[in-house]
């Protein structure tokens, strides 16, 4: 007979409710019935410990944890500035939440440990400060002149500056193959720390929108409002329905990336069709609609050329997304390797900055080997082949 697992209850039953995951799919992990673990959960019965190590990597808990006399004490949920009536946060939400935090968590005691200096940026500015002036110190403080990209990929250059600057910046759009985010749940997130600001991005996008979130994102590590955000991109009604911190950030990722005085060297044409608008649009990394609804908030066009205007950039939105998709597929198509790097995508999902600071800390000997691979979610062994993308 397998040897039980004496394990707290109610730590048990908290581990699940903390992931959101449900009584029959908790079950269904480790082949049991609903009933046999509610008599875990209740101290009526024990898992063995091959069943209780199953729940603890479903619920991405350490196996230890279930021993703990009491529910311990866990990372603070962050401020939801989400939209009304989004939907409740999964799993997959969580998840990717719980995970950047301790990335945070652990980087943010490094710099203060090593004496480092705070980050002037962080919560310079408030809510009672003008977004374009917010917008323009966001801009100089990372040396990027949104109407004089270095490369025609505007969110790398906005990354690799966010992280040359201290601020650490993660992108993913899934936990593993059965978990996947939901852009309509979690489109990003900040961390406004003096000594390790992060963002996260939601990379299920395309990089217009994934712009639009990071520079939103950033404009909340500005004013020093740490939460999540979603329905990120600028707004012309309905703003009841949106937080007015994100309202805020809106207005700032808006100022930073359209300039207003981009607007005074367009001339009608600009506005003339759906096909032009959108090659305006790509020459500053924004979506279609983003430019037409700055623009219009600007008082450039009507009312009445807004909405006309709007139906053929929807149109012409959804053939570019047709059209992305046969290239991805092509793209597909020739790849041996039957998908997308794996260490790339890691590297994305850990950061450039981060997963270089724990990989010198690991080196140097500053960090044990366990930690350094639960930071990354990359074994220690492949830390080269992780390394090697940083300069690919």
């Amino acid at each position: 007979m397998a040897d039980k697992a004496y394990i707290t209850p109610n730590v048990l039953q908290w581990a699940r409710e903390s992931a959101r995951m449900t009584e029959e799919i908790a079950a269904s992990k480790v082949s049991v019935s609903v009933e046999k673990l509610k008599e875990w959960e209740e101290g009526k019965d024990q898992p063995t410990i091959h069943q209780a190590q199953t729940l603890a990597k479903a619920y991405k808990r350490p196996f230890a944890l279930f021993f703990l006399p009491e529910v311990p004490r866990d990372f603070q949920p962050l401020q939801d500035f989400r939209s009304t009536g989004s939907k409740q946060l999964t799993t997959s939400s969580i998840f990717i939440i719980r995970e950047v935090q301790q990335k945070q968590a652990w980087i943010s005691d490094v710099n203060k440990e090593n004496n480092e200096d705070k980050l002037s940026f962080v919560g310079r500015f408030s809510m009672n400060d003008n977004p374009a002036i917010v917008a323009r110190d966001i801009l100089n403080t990372l040396g990027i002149n949104p109407l004089h990209y270095r490369t025609v990929n505007p969110i790398k250059e906005w990354i690799n500056a966010a992280e040359a600057n201290g601020i650490f910046v993660s992108r993913t759009s899934f936990i593993n193959s059965y978990l996947t985010l939901d852009s309509e749940e979690l489109q990003g997130f900040a961390i406004s720390d003096p000594y390790a600001p992060f963002v996260f991005v939601n990379s299920v996008d395309w990089n217009a929108p994934q712009l639009f979130t990071l520079v939103h994102e950033l404009a909340h590590i500005w004013i020093a409002e740490t939460g999540i955000s979603n329905d990120v991109e600028p707004e012309i009604r309905n703003n009841q329905k949106h937080h007015p911190v994100e309202l805020f950030c809106n207005e700032v990722a808006a100022n930073a990336l359209m300039p207003a005085e981009f607007f005074d060297g367009l001339d009608a044409t600009t506005f003339s069709n759906a096909n032009v608008l959108f090659r305006t649009a790509r020459l500053l990394g924004v979506s279609s609609f983003a430019l037409l609804v700055r623009s219009f908030n600007l008082n450039k066009i009507s009312d009445s050329h807004y909405h006309k205007l709007k139906q053929e950039a929807d149109a012409e939105f959804a053939a570019f997304l047709l059209r992305e998709a046969e290239k991805k597929l092509k793209q597909k198509d020739k790849e041996t390797s039957g998908g997308p790097n794996y260490y790339m995508l890691q590297l994305n999902r850990n950061g450039r900055l981060f997963t270089q600071t724990v990989i010198d800390s690991f080196k140097g000997g500053f960090i044990e080997p366990t930690m350094a691979s639960q930071l990354l979610n990359v074994q220690v062994n492949k830390f080269s082949k992780l390394e090697a993308q940083l300069f690919a």
